[in-house]
């Protein structure tokens, strides 16, 4: 006797054989295994089976792409750390050149400033000298003018001198001239004088230079 779920399983049974091998005629369809329960169950059973290899699989790859994505962050981690590192260690080094540099621009400043210092004494200097250099210019053409006018003055008094020399020897001469012609004139005179006086006595010998005559 057969119970309708058995009845209604061989009619499933075929019509998957039938839409599996349609070229099978009917008497050919017999000769496969019948179906029952315990078919069905082994069906589940492997089924089941199969779903849990399958879940089992899933589980392990899972567990797999967890295991090698936390792998991965570690060593993502790790080379970000050892990143971090080498940038720390980097900026620092960076850091002390910029310092170095902000030094040596201190230092360059005050050189600088230390230059632009004397640049400006030395302006200064040159402004002075220049003044003084214009000032002693002024005084030179002031002696310049002053020795001419001197100069000058000098060839006048010289000029002055040499011709009172000249008055002064002509008038000498002149004046020895007529001393001379005086004295000529008064030992003339005397001359005539004495041709006159009395030449006995003593006084009128003397007057006319006359010797007495020893006896």
């Amino acid at each position: 006797m057969v119970t309708p779920g058995q009845g209604a399983v061989g009619d499933a049974r075929e019509r998957w054989v039938e839409r599996r091998y349609p070229e099978c005629t009917t008497s050919d369809r017999q000769q496969f295994p019948p179906t029952g329960p315990s078919l069905i169950q082994s069906f589940i059973v492997s089924t089941k089976m199969k779903l849990a290899v399958v879940l089992l699989c899933l589980s392990v790859a899972v567990m797999v792409g967890m295991v090698f994505q936390s792998v991965r962050q570690e060593l993502h981690l790790r080379h970000l750390k050892t990143r971090m590192v080498l940038d720390s260690v980097d900026v620092k080094r960076k850091e002390g050149a910029i310092v170095d540099a902000k030094n040596k621009i201190q230092g360059m400043k005050t050189t600088l400033d230390s230059v632009n210092s004397k640049m400006d004494q030395l302006k200064k200097k040159k402004v002075d000298a220049e003044t003084s250099t214009q000032e002693h210019d002024k005084t030179l053409q002031a002696c310049n003018s002053e020795k001419e006018e001197v100069e000058k003055k000098k060839a006048s008094v010289t000029e002055d001198l040499t011709k009172l020399k000249a008055d002064h020897e002509a008038a000498k001469k002149k004046a020895e001239e007529d001393i001379q012609s005086l004295k000529q004139e008064i030992l003339d005179r005397d001359k005539a004088i004495c041709s006159f006086v009395d030449t006995t006595k003593e006084e009128a010998r003397k007057l006319c230079g006359l010797t007495v005559a020893k006896k």
